[in-house]
């Protein structure tokens, strides 16, 4: 049996972020569900479990959980980038027991309290900030992420300071700044409509199609550096690359939330030009990965990583990029916005960008956080066939929405004569609706298969052999078991 140990020892602090992670996006898959059954079984947990309070807790789990999968991934990669121990693994330790109080706590009050009264005991009054989409939090649980922010960005900045500098903690350290700053704006929360969702899209679209792709990026060369042995002069050029095109493409194409809130026309250009090419780094993300795994000059023991991070790329550009070009134009965005569409696009975006690059850097670092350079064949093999079943469960869930919202279009929005009422037409949908929810069942399933595969035995598979060709993913020898 091979042991691992870690370079570095602060990166152990990284561990209880992941499972926190991994806890909390159970839970968000789970009110994922109810809320596909609240579509079609209208009263189904009230009063106890209002849709609207369901939604609440799923769009917030998701973004906590990739909170802590981003922090967690920072805490284990930028020690080994910095050739140096983490500044304060004290700190790191105290900010996730404070980051988990707040986010529990803030739930518990959703589940709890009626939205207005939880307002009213939280100090709404004195700054309001409250009753946005993805911004809902109390005033004191967004204080509470502005000071764990900085916190940790102070931990990884000073870290990265008295250490090494690489491309991937510079891109890093970029997206995480911009992460912490662009959340500012949700304290600006003007009476005017217009500028309110302006600054809203701030957050919301300058997090995931800007700053987020960033860390995307970073964390994405970091595991293909550590997995295939490609020189990082190549790993860096390409990082570069990809980051200055999504940069680009992701503020101007800001622009393509701007169509129908009351801005100037001229955003309408500039929305559907740059949005349009908002596919390009994730197009370039794709061959990017795939090139660096045919390149590759070793075969590591951790084959599941690999193929977590190719199937990052390709399903990243497929959410982020073929299914955000699809209704990104303004004259089909007039018809298409606030749709199934959308949320179609949504839920293959987030999962292809976000979800799978965490998992990706979980799947590469916990065998190492447990003692061992990767975990056996066989619990490999569960690890692979999750990556599948939960990309199944997700394509069943995408394609509904996806039907749904071309139905819905059809029915509702086209017809200048003779349209359906939103009610009529959301009858209409319920085969697609129920088609989601076995979708949603599929990837709930895959998820839990994830889960056991840490706790599958067996011997762990050895260090990597120099690259010979043939078998494994996408063209890679398995390395020979000890």
């Amino acid at each position: 049996m091979t042991i691992a140990t870690l370079k570095y020892q602060s990166q152990s602090v990284s561990r209880n972020y992941f499972i926190a992670a991994m806890v909390l996006f159970a839970g968000q898959v789970i009110f994922g569900i109810t809320l596909g059954l609240q579509y079609v079984i209208g009263d189904l947990f009230f009063p106890y479990i209002p849709f609207n309070v369901a939604r609440m807790v799923h769009t917030n789990l998701l973004i906590v959980w990739l909170l802590f999968g981003f922090m967690g991934a920072a805490y284990y990669l930028v020690p080994e980038e910095s050739e140096t121990e983490l500044f304060s693994p004290l700190l790191a330790k105290v900010l996730f027991w404070v980051f988990l109080a707040a986010g529990a706590l803030t739930i518990v009050g959703y589940l709890t309290l009626p939205y207005a009264k939880l307002a009213e005991l939280t100090g709404n009054q004195l700054l309001e900030t409250m009753g946005r989409e993805f911004l809902e939090q109390p005033l004191p649980t967004k204080v509470g992420i502005v000071i764990v922010a900085l916190a940790f960005l102070f931990n990884i900045t000073m870290t990265v300071l008295k250490g090494r500098k690489t491309a991937i903690t510079v891109v890093l350290l970029m997206g995480l700044w911009g992460l912490a700053l662009f959340f500012l704006f949700s304290f600006v929360n003007p009476h005017n409509l217009v500028r309110d969702k302006m600054y809203w899209w701030f957050v919301v679209h300058l997090w995931v199609e800007g700053v987020w792709e960033l860390i995307l990026g970073a964390l994405l060369a970091y595991v293909l550096v550590k997995t295939t042995g490609v020189d990082r002069e190549v790993i860096d050029k390409w990082l570069y690359v990809i980051i200055a095109f999504a940069l680009m493409t992701g503020i101007l194409g800001t622009g393509h939330h701007f169509f129908f809130i009351g801005l100037p026309g001229y955003w309408q250009w500039i929305g559907s030009i740059f949005s349009a090419m908002e596919p390009i780094p994730f197009f370039m993300m794709t061959v990017f990965a795939f090139n660096m795994v045919q390149r590759r000059r070793r075969e590591h023991p951790n084959q599941a990583a690999v193929l977590w991070a190719v199937g990052t790329s390709v399903m990243g550009f497929l959410g982020a990029g073929l299914w955000g070009f699809i209704h990104t134009l303004s004259p089909v965005n007039y018809y298409t916005h606030g749709s199934q569409i959308t949320a179609a696009h949504g839920h293959l975006a987030f999962y292809g960008a976000y979800v799978l690059v965490v998992i990706t850097l979980i799947s590469y670092a916990m065998p190492t956080l447990r003692g061992r350079i990767a975990n056996s064949q066989k619990a490999q093999s569960a690890e692979m066939w999750s990556f599948w079943v939960m990309t199944i469960g997700m394509s069943v869930m995408v394609l509904a929405l996806t039907g749904a919202g071309i139905l819905q279009v059809w029915l509702q929005r086209m017809p200048t004569e003779g349209a359906m009422s939103f009610m009529a037409t959301q009858d209409q949908l319920a085969f697609f609706y129920w088609t989601r929810i076995a979708g949603g069942v599929i990837f709930l399933l895959g998820q839990f298969l994830y889960f056991a595969s840490f706790f599958i035995g067996g011997e762990p598979v050895r260090a990597e052999t120099v690259k010979t060709g043939g078998g494994g993913v996408l063209g890679a020898r398995p390395a020979q078991r000890a």
